[in-house]
């Protein structure tokens, strides 16, 4: 049987006229927002955890991972890399015992918001760097609260890696894209694909619901230009 979700709608039809100038504003002026106490805390105890695991274990960062069911799949698709899954909400990440975790992965609860600049400025280089299914935030008026519009998004690429982002609406991928294409100077090519293995509850849901999936996957050098 199928599922019932809906693709978001919205009366957007294409990237928001918006997202270049918002782009440009969030690349020549500094993101000054302090770092919480709380957000420190969780990046430098997840790193340590690292250290004490896997010094040299390539990186992977599941960003926005929700239940983990996405990092646990990363974690063992990839057994020689370590992944951190990152999520702002406890009850989410409070599912699994971490006794029955994989041992290549940590699940942090923190803020992306800081928890990507705290790795920039560490000078962490990801090998993988997966954003999958975000809120899509589809109304015209919510630009700003999609991730490539953020503050945040000129310290993403930065991290270096294979940088790949997955949605149900088309146009927040074809956003994705050209916001990385702006910052980076280079292509950043988007996608229809199939997900015979879902790799989140989403993903799976939106599968069943006969919908048509968009990805964005890039190859990034580590770039070194002040992200402000």
């Amino acid at each position: 049987m199928r599922a019932n979700s809906r693709v978001p709608t919205s009366a957007q039809t294409g990237v928001h006229q918006h997202l270049v100038i918002l782009l440009e504003r969030h690349r020549c002026s500094p993101f000054l927002k302090p770092y919480s106490d709380y957000n420190r805390i969780a990046f430098e105890q997840s790193f340590a955890r690292r250290e004490r695991e896997a010094t040299h274990a390539p990186l992977i960062l599941d960003a926005c991972c929700g239940v983990g069911e996405s990092s646990i799949a990363l974690a063992r698709m990839f057994p020689d890399h370590y992944v951190i899954g990152v999520d702002q909400s406890e009850a989410r990440l409070g599912r699994y015992d971490p006794a029955n975790l994989p041992p290549n992965l940590d699940l942090v609860r923190a803020d992306l918001v800081d928890y990507w600049r705290l790795m920039r400025d560490a000078d962490i280089r990801l090998a993988r760097h997966y954003l999958l299914y975000p809120n899509p935030w589809p109304k015209i008026g919510h630009l700003a609260r999609r991730w490539h519009a953020h503050p945040v998004f000129p310290w993403i690429p930065r991290l270096g890696g294979v940088l790949e982002c997955r949605s149900n609406w088309n146009i927040y991928v074809e956003e994705f894209s050209a916001a990385l294409s702006l910052l980076t100077g280079r292509p950043a090519p988007f996608e229809a694909f199939e997900a015979p293995s879902p790799l989140t509850p989403f993903e799976r849901k939106y599968r069943d619901s006969g919908q048509t999936l968009y990805r964005c996957v890039v190859e990034l050098d580590h770039l070194e230009e002040n992200p402000s």
